[in-house]
């Protein structure tokens, strides 16, 4: 529950946190909502020269140097498979791919969202296994979305109008989550999953 007239924290969740979560927290932050955006994967993956070699960095790593690494790579292939324009729109949201598993000292979320199924599985065990202290409800939906970067786009778009949506409930949101999921996938022609956990 959020007390009326609060404003909602949002957490974006992806593999890498290059792509869909990074679209999203731009566009929500260009919105003006109060959000963060991570990645549940063991490394940041990058598509490489070819399936078998991709570029593998740390979480942690910053998006400039991983921008830098690619460029000096070879920067027509990234440039022309989206990565650089990419990165370049990663480093004016923040410094750095974080992981969600690493997050606690981060702060409680209102609502997490989730733009693949495995990724939503991996919140949801990650905040089940968090022992709860708070007794805070916090909403966990997801939306598959594409890694691609027009996709990417797409999602991050619908992101934005799901939060607004949710930010303007006057009351208690359990009490009309299930009606405004379903009015969103009609419009939509998306399905959506979503959990409730506690901090």
């Amino acid at each position: 529950m959020v007390a009326e007239g609060k404003r909602w924290r949002f957490a974006m969740v992806c593999s890498s946190n290059m792509n869909r979560s990074m679209e999203a927290h731009s566009q929500l932050g260009r919105a003006g909502l109060d959000v963060e955006s991570y990645g549940t994967g063991t490394h940041v993956k990058l598509p490489g020269p070819s399936l078998h070699e991709p570029n593998v960095y740390d979480f942690g790593t910053p998006y400039g140097a991983i921008y830098d690494d690619l460029r000096r790579k070879d920067p027509d292939l990234y440039k022309r498979n989206g990565l650089l324009p990419m990165l370049k729109r990663n480093t004016s949201v923040k410094l750095a791919p974080q992981r969600w598993q690493d997050n606690a000292g981060d702060g409680v979320f209102d609502m997490i969202m989730t733009f693949e199924e495995r990724v939503f599985d991996l919140v949801v065990e990650d905040m089940s296994n968090r022992e709860p202290r708070l007794m805070k409800c916090v909403l966990i939906i997801n939306m598959d979305v594409k890694d691609n970067h027009e996709e990417a786009g797409v999602g991050a778009k619908l992101a934005v109008e799901l939060c607004q949506k949710l930010e303007a409930i006057d009351g208690d949101w359990e009490d009309i989550i299930d009606d405004l999921i379903t009015a969103f996938e009609k419009q939509h022609k998306r399905r959506l999953a979503y959990s409730i956990s506690f901090y």
